[in-house]
């Protein structure tokens, strides 16, 4: 009589990994690819960091009182989540999309979905890396952030909101337009949202009728509510968080229903 070993069976059992380890992997991948490109490298880490030592160091702005490094360390934080989140996210997926990645990865177990939650993934494990970057730098400058234990949780979840809202934004634009045309205007938007958008020089600036305009972009509400957090010790900023959450929802609306995968 034979017994059958379940621990001897060499049958062949084909089959999916588990959601979370297929998208673990791809996020593990996407990560890497990141981390690897000096392109992308130049615009999350090099230009940002820049920009923080520059700005404090020189007195090329006038920032309305209070010194510049507490002013430009919430703004250059969310430039960072832009330029990952944003810039570096679309121009990656809009070149997977030409080439042809994005059609062969849809034949993969991995659903689209899980694709989406991976990339979302690695653009938060950027995120970490920046902002820890960016918190060491502005620290040796002098920066001393204000507020408690709940002024922190705000900052992160300002963070993470604003996250969603340009990666959709991101994922729209690389999702409708050609690679080329999809790289033009992604550096266009982050060149103009950094002028614009309160990262180094105050909306107080800007005349008063496109002042209302420019609060409600994501990247001023991002700006903004960081600062408050971050530099005056404020509770949870609801509007800021409101506008981040309508850009959200209504971007990955659209990603939703209008991502060409081809």
């Amino acid at each position: 009589m034979t017994v059958h070993d379940p621990a001897l069976d060499l049958t062949p059992a084909p089959g999916a990994a588990p959601f979370g380890r297929m998208v673990a992997a791809q996020a593990g991948a996407e990560l890497r690819a990141m981390l690897r490109n000096g392109e992308q490298l130049l615009l999350t880490l090099v230009i940002p960091v820049l920009l923080l030592a520059g700005f404090s160091l020189a007195p090329l702005i006038d920032v309305g009182g209070g010194r510049r490094v507490d002013f430009l360390v919430p703004g250059v934080l969310a430039l960072a989540v832009m330029s990952t989140a944003f810039t570096g996210q679309a121009i990656a997926t809009g070149f997977e999309r030409r080439y042809g990645v994005l059609k062969r990865l849809g034949a993969t177990p991995l659903s689209r979905s899980g694709l989406m939650l991976a990339k979302t993934t690695a653009v938060v494990g950027v995120e970490a890396v920046q902002a820890a970057v960016i918190v060491v730098v502005g620290l040796a400058l002098g920066w001393r952030p204000q507020g408690s234990f709940a002024s922190f949780f705000g900052a992160a979840l300002l963070i993470v909101v604003g996250t969603a809202a340009f990666s959709g934004l991101g994922l729209l634009m690389a999702g409708t337009l050609r690679a080329e045309a999809t790289l033009a205007a992604a550096n266009l938007v982050y060149l103009v949202l950094l002028g614009a958008g309160g990262v180094v020089f105050p909306l107080s600036k800007f005349p008063e009728s496109v002042r209302p305009v420019l609060e409600l972009l994501p990247i001023s509400a991002l700006t903004g509510g960081l600062r408050s957090v971050l530099a005056q010790g404020a509770g949870l900023p609801l509007v800021p968080l409101a506008v981040l959450a309508v850009w959200a929802v209504l971007s990955l609306a659209l990603v939703s229903r209008t991502f060409r995968w081809e």
